[in-house]
């Protein structure tokens, strides 16, 4: 069995447990409201894929908490991590604070698991005006690559990939982040993907998909004919997923006569 050790770590109030909840707990959008705010650090493994499990340290953000996995705990948190997941509120009043911490938490990686993989989430966009998302991503994504470069430099390291995305709970952009994340945890990708390839050519079709099962990510795909929409996976995760939560039974019934129609549990 393949582990993955994952961090969540940003401010409190960032979103952290609200995305995790939805992703892996099957939680829709508007319940995260009752979520609490995480208390030190909370684990969770999820099977993915049949044989790998990603160990979720869900890492409250209070500056207390913050301040003792600097110290006590720096060994404990950031030793053997394959990735961490540093979520930034896009509306936070505390800009220098934020990225304060987030040097910190930097810092300690590279100092502890060098050759693990960093990922920035630009949390709860859609508060923010729909025609100026990108420029204040692009802002945003711009400071974080450079404090990022400042780390290295400092520290005399090799300069760290660092990928930043959009997100929010409300839309798409969440699965297209988190599915980005999971694709670079998977070993064997470049082999699943080949296959999938095959498969499209063999069925003729224009487009696969292939989702993980549990959180309806997008793991890989294959095109033969190109799309306009980009997002277009996303959304399909998206709708798939909140679909399969409403409801226990689909009913499925075919034009071709000789098959049955038939009701099948989600």
């Amino acid at each position: 069995m393949s582990k993955r050790k994952v961090l969540l770590m940003g401010k409190a109030g960032a979103g952290k447990t609200s995305m995790r909840s939805i992703i892996f707990a099957n939680y829709i959008a508007r319940d995260t409201s009752r979520l609490g705010p995480t208390m030190e650090v909370e684990h969770a493994h999820v099977k993915f894929l049949g044989n790998m499990v990603l160990h979720l340290w869900d890492c409250g953000g209070q500056e207390i908490f913050m301040e003792n996995y600097m110290t006590a705990q720096r060994d404990q948190i950031f030793k053997n991590v394959q990735v961490l997941i540093y979520v930034f509120d896009v509306e936070s009043r505390e800009v220098d604070k934020d990225y304060g911490n987030y040097q910190s938490c930097l810092e300690a990686l590279l100092q502890n698991s060098p050759a693990a993989k960093v990922f920035c989430l630009v949390h709860k966009m859609d508060l923010i005006q729909e025609e100026m998302r990108e420029k204040v991503f692009q802002d945003k994504e711009k400071d974080i690559k450079q404090l990022s470069d400042n780390i290295t430099c400092r520290q005399q390291t090799s300069t760290v990939t660092i990928q930043c995305f959009r997100s929010s709970i409300w839309d798409e952009t969440l699965y297209k982040a988190w599915s980005a994340i999971v694709y670079q945890l998977i070993p064997n990708i470049t082999s699943m993907e080949q296959k999938l390839k095959k498969f499209t050519e063999i069925v003729d079709a224009d487009e696969v998909l292939l989702f993980e099962k549990a959180t309806f990510l997008v793991i890989a795909q294959a095109q033969r004919v190109l799309h306009d929409d980009i997002h277009r996976f996303e959304k399909v995760s998206n709708i798939i997923k909140q679909f399969k939560l409403s409801c226990s039974y689909i009913m499925l019934v075919l034009s071709d006569g000789n098959v049955s129609s038939a009701a099948v549990m989600m």
